[in-house]
């Protein structure tokens, strides 16, 4: 059942803001067994571990241009039209990120700029479980053609017939994904950390999933592969005052609920009479939804947390650090200015979360978990890195040189200082 907190005290706030969490104590053992027999077999691995756990065989992991061609005739066209409408929106936002180059002048003789060049090699993760997230690929590949990535592949996993959603398919299409591959999970990961003779091994992993996926993105990342985030699974923090819409913020807090049985759902307001309203709204709209027995098992672990005051909810929210955040508040302004920690906000009660996870533009890949607290969601710039440079003339090393043989005489390291004054010894001796 879902739990209800009024005026709780700041002490426990720790406690009660408590991710539901399904670990398993062999989970790293689990990482670690697959990442191993993919080093050891290959191809070979990856089709054994599909079978074992989606229960289907595999020929071929690669997905043939028949397919794609085949997803395109059955997809429906109000399918079509819609993923090119958010594609469009979507592209438009990321566009704008497009970095620029910084030139610096320190001082005379002395130049520094940043560079920003696109990561080669990334892999996309696109999760199957209860529903095909063909948006997933919108968001993750639409940035990565925009980057001007070298290779860019993605990986899913396959139904019980072997076939990937037309949906998704359609989507790496028309976005410009390279390769699509029908392999999901820790196996995937494994994949594109490590390689196979038909994956390549990538640079950088992106992607959402459960906790088996994160677990694997965490062992790519000890094994020198770059991941975007440690993302889990799926929350929402819906604040309101007495503004708020009861039906809507149901709707959220339900919208949420459906992405999975470890989702978390969380509503804040100041006004006492509203969390009844919420309440009752989620049970009737809950009543109406195909997907009900996965949100009613999410909505145990959902929370209705009264608060005295906007000052409070602020601090609850900092604390919480929600992957979604909708502020519904007369006093919107203060909550934007003093926000901290979130992965994207939707404000007002005609702005629903689902707008950002589809088609408005910004990106759905968000930090999880906390993680909001020292992460970004994904974004154009987590497909570039950047590279420093720098021009010293004789001058330069001059007015500067000094500087560096004292600083680097009192860390012990005379090849340091010996670089700058053999230097400035050959202009002297001219």
């Amino acid at each position: 059942m879902a739990k209800t907190y009024t005026y709780p005290d700041k002490s426990l706030w720790q406690s009660i803001l408590q991710r539901p969490t399904h670990k398993s104590e062999d989970l790293q053992n689990t990482v670690k067994e697959i990442f191993n027999a993919i080093a050891f077999k290959g191809d070979e691995a990856l089709k054994e571990f599909t079978f074992k756990f989606d229960k289907v065989q595999m020929d071929s992991l690669l997905v043939s241009e028949a397919e794609f061609v085949e997803a395109e005739n059955i997809l429906n066209l109000d399918l079509k039209l819609a993923i090119q409408t958010a594609y469009q929106n979507i592209k438009k936002f990321h566009e704008a990120q497009k970095p620029k180059d910084e030139y610096v002048h320190i001082i005379e003789g002395i130049d520094c700029w940043r560079k920003s060049t696109p990561i080669d090699k990334v892999g996309l993760y696109v999760p199957g479980g209860t529903a095909p997230l063909f948006s997933t690929v919108l968001m993750l590949g639409i940035p990565a053609v925009i980057a001007g990535c070298e290779q860019i592949i993605l990986c899913t996993p396959p139904n019980k017939e072997g076939k990937i959603h037309p949906a998704i398919l359609y989507a790496a299409k028309y976005v410009g994904v390279h390769a699509v591959y029908k392999v999901g999970g820790i196996q995937a990961i494994g994949a594109l950390t490590i390689g196979t003779e038909t994956i390549p091994g990538v640079y950088k992993i992106f992607g959402p999933g459960n906790q088996y996926v994160t677990a694997a993105k965490q062992m790519a990342s000890l094994q020198g592969v770059a991941i975007d985030m440690p993302a889990g699974p799926s929350e929402v923090l819906v604040f309101a005052d007495g503004s708020g819409d009861a039906d809507f913020i149901a709707s959220d807090l339900l919208s949420q609920a459906e992405h999975g049985v470890d989702s978390q759902v969380v509503f804040v307001t100041t006004h006492e009479a509203m969390i009844k309203k919420v309440q009752l709204a989620v049970e009737q709209q809950l009543e109406k939804l195909p997907r009900k027995e996965i949100a009613e098992k999410a909505l145990q672990n959902s929370l209705y947390i009264l608060l005295k005051s906007d000052e409070d909810a602020l601090k609850l929210i900092n604390e919480y650090a929600p992957e979604h955040l909708i502020l519904c508040s007369l006093n919107e302004e203060y909550f934007i200015q003093n926000l901290q920690n979130a992965g994207s906000v939707f404000l007002g009660n005609y702005t629903p979360e689902s707008a950002g996870d589809y088609a408005s533009g910004t990106n759905h890949t968000l930090p999880t978990n906390g993680y909001a607290r020292s992460y970004s969601g994904v974004s154009l710039d987590s497909y570039f890195k950047k590279i420093t440079f720098q021009k010293i003339t004789t001058k330069g090393i001059q007015l500067l040189g000094k500087t560096i043989e004292i600083m680097a005489e009192n860390e012990c390291l005379e090849a340091h200082k010996n670089a700058v004054s053999i230097r400035l010894k050959k202009i002297n001796d001219q």
